[in-house]
C-alpha cells in the first residue's frame, strides 16, 4: 500500500478574481463551486468570499456560512500530514476513543485543536466515513483506511512521515 500526497503547493498566492472566474460557471451551486476551487487549491481562501458572492449574487454572509457550515471545507491549507479519525456511534463502538488517546499521543497533537500555521500534523474528527462495518476507520492524507489498530496507524503514519520528508 503507497500513500498518496493529496496537498497542493499553497504557497503560491493565487489572485481571487480569475479563480472565481475560472470555477463559478453558469448553473453552478455555490457548493459545486467551492469544491472546485478547494479541489484546486486544497483550501478555499477568505479573500475569496466577496468575489464569489458577487458573480453568485449572493451576500458574502451567504458564502461565508456555508464554508463555515461545512466541516469539509478549509479556509487555510492543510498540515502535510492530516488525519481524520471517525468518532461516530459504530467507530465508537469498535474503539476509535482509545484508538484516538494513542494518536494524540504519538503525534503530540490534539484533535480538533486551532490549526496553526506551519504545523506538520493535523488531527480531524469526521462523523462517518461510511466503513462502520469496517470500523475504526480513518482518512490520512485523503486516503482511507479501515480496521485500523494502533500498530497500524504507528505505520501508516511512519508512511505518511517518510513521503512529507521525501517530498520536502
Amino acid at each position: 500500500m503507497t500513500l498518496e500526497e493529496p496537498h497542493l503547493d499553497n504557497s503560491i498566492a493565487v489572485a481571487p478574481e480569475p479563480l472565481v472566474q475560472r470555477h463559478a460557471q453558469p448553473g453552478m451551486s455555490l457548493l459545486a463551486v467551492l469544491h472546485a476551487i478547494q479541489d484546486e487549491l486544497g483550501y478555499v481562501p477568505p479573500d475569496t468570499v466577496a468575489p464569489l458572492a458577487r458573480a453568485m449574487n449572493l451576500s458574502r454572509a451567504e458564502v461565508h456560512g456555508v464554508i463555515t457550515y461545512y466541516h469539509h471545507f478549509r479556509t487555510q491549507p492543510a498540515a502535510p500530514v492530516t488525519v481524520q479519525l471517525c468518532r461516530a456511534e459504530a467507530c465508537r463502538s469498535m474503539g476509535t476513543e482509545a484508538l484516538a488517546q494513542h494518536i494524540e499521543a504519538h503525534t503530540g497533537c490534539r484533535f480538533d485543536a486551532e490549526h496553526r500555521h506551519g504545523a506538520t500534523v493535523e488531527l480531524e474528527s469526521v462523523y462517518c466515513l461510511g466503513q462502520c462495518a469496517l470500523s475504526p476507520a480513518l482518512m490520512l492524507n485523503g486516503t482511507l483506511h479501515a480496521k485500523v489498530t494502533p500498530q497500524k496507524f504507528d505505520a501508516l503514519f511512519a508512511a505518511a512521515n517518510k513521503c512529507v520528508e521525501v517530498t520536502a
